[in-house]
């Protein structure tokens, strides 16, 4: 039976069986689509008479909003800077749903918001809604958030100084920046500043990669400051490569594991030297959503919204991503209760699924 067709003729989209993400819980009840937003079923059956064209049964799975990555490198041995330029209605994560993110190394994050140009490689690798898919914003500043620090000696003075100016986000907390001291706690001190301009909310990237960020580091950041922490995965272009040696550029990398390795340079008539130096991650979001989950003891729904709800508050797009309340932009991932993603939808459109 068609649904009515006075508002809209686009097809209605019903997920049942499902645990949504709303209003910080999972609740179980049913998710309706209409041209890629979100519906209120209230409005739909009183107001318009409407009903389903198609039922999506998720299986009691956990039905989220899509993971936002706002420092990421690269994946699949292609770099966020190396693109050509298509147009993409939205875009993709390995795997996780739509994905905002930082281009080269040290710009600041930013959005890629649906319908602007994003810069695609070609391949089988290249479609951004497949696991090990990439991109980058040709228009990410518009919705830049400024960094506080991150590869900084910044002290707690100049990092608090620095938010009253308009930064808003550390790069990756704890890494390459002055260690906490008793005295002066540094750019780890944002946390529980009382300095920080009223209104005003001071987010913090994660590398919740079990290697980066030791989980007891982990427990400190998020018991302090739960609010403000952004789970980062900070990946390299090696993420989405099986384990042994690849050229990336000049370095070789060696994959052992979860963990990359520069190998050294790759000189002519002569392999590469190993060293135990991280190249950096080739974590996955939804990898990194379950280690901070682990190691925290956080609540699922927060581990899902430190991927989703907090990239999106911090680059001004809460409004539309990173929530499925009504009107936002359907944008999911489809997760079992080990919170591994079974698929993901950009506006309501299944774009990946396991195979499993």
């Amino acid at each position: 039976m068609p649904s009515n067709k006075s508002v809209s003729d686009s097809p209605i989209i019903q997920f049942i069986n499902c645990r949504i993400l709303r209003e910080h819980t999972l609740q179980r009840e049913d998710l309706w689509i209409r041209d890629g937003k979100i519906l209120d079923p209230e409005k739909l059956f009183f107001d318009e008479q409407g009903y389903a064209d198609q039922q999506l049964d998720c299986g009691g799975g956990v039905l989220a909003p899509g993971f936002i990555d706002v420092q990421i490198n690269g994946s699949a041995s292609g770099q966020s800077s190396q693109r050509r330029t298509s147009r993409s209605r939205s875009s993709g994560a390995p795997p996780g749903g739509p994905v905002h993110q930082r281009g080269e190394e040290g710009s600041p994050p930013g959005a890629v918001p649906a319908d602007l140009p994003v810069r695609r490689d070609g391949g089988p690798d290249g479609d951004l809604r497949q696991p090990g898919g990439r991109c980058h914003s040709d228009a990410g500043s518009r919705a830049a958030p400024q960094p506080v620090g991150g590869h900084s000696v910044a002290d707690l003075s100049q990092a608090e100084d620095a938010v009253r100016h308009g930064a808003s986000f550390i790069t990756h907390l704890f890494n390459a920046m002055l260690p906490f001291h008793h005295r002066d706690p540094g750019i780890v001190g944002l946390l529980t500043s009382d300095q920080i301009p009223a209104g005003r909310t001071v987010f913090y990237g994660m590398i919740a990669d079990g290697i980066h960020t030791n989980p007891a580091a982990l427990r400190i950041a998020h018991r302090a400051h739960p609010s403000g922490l952004v789970l980062v995965t900070d990946a390299i272009t090696a993420m989405g490569l099986p384990p042994g040696h690849h050229t990336l550029g000049q370095q070789v990398i060696e994959i052992q594991g979860l963990h990359a390795y520069v190998a050294g340079l790759r000189l002519p008539h002569s392999g590469p030297a190993g060293t135990k130096t991280l190249s950096g991650s080739i974590a996955t979001m939804d990898m990194c959503v379950r280690h901070f989950k682990q190691a925290t003891g956080c609540s699922v729904e927060e581990a899902l919204e430190a991927a989703s709800l907090h990239p999106a508050q911090l680059l001004g797009i809460s409004h539309r991503k990173g929530n499925l309340d009504y009107g936002a932009d359907a944008d999911l991932v489809l997760l079992d209760d080990g919170l591994r993603v079974r698929a993901t939808y950009i506006s309501g459109e299944e774009v990946w699924r396991t195979e499993a």
